[in-house]
């Protein structure tokens, strides 16, 4: 496992999206779930974002910490996700984590999958 210092950070999260995970956290009955984000090959463009809540870190994680919430990414994934910012949306369309990644040339109309 690999913790990053605030300045080593090569992924960024907002406020919005830490909170957000803190209420999942919270629903889930464990606050100390961290945020997973992964990269897989498939969707339409390519490549697709999968999240899910983990409790575990693995060898080859990196995991990043912004406001009080821990971001968990596989050194696979970095790869693909550096300089890239987590966010959380609510608007008229849907309630989502988005990524604003600016590796991916282009992205399907869901925000969902993207190539690179």
């Amino acid at each position: 496992m690999n913790q990053m210092s605030p300045e080593a950070h090569a992924v960024s999260m907002t406020k919005s999206a830490a909170a957000r995970v803190q209420v999942l956290a919270k629903a889930e009955g464990n606050e100390s779930l961290m945020l997973r984000l992964a990269v897989s090959g498939g969707g339409c463009s390519g490549f697709s974002y999968g999240f899910s809540l983990d409790a575990d870190q693995t060898s080859d994680d990196h995991v990043y910490q912004f406001h009080g919430v821990k971001l968990v990414i596989d050194e696979a994934s970095l790869d693909l996700l550096k300089g890239a910012e987590i966010d959380y949306v609510d608007d008229l369309m849907a309630a989502s984590f988005r990524i604003n990644n600016p590796n991916a040339t282009s992205t399907c109309g869901c925000g969902t999958s993207f190539s690179a």
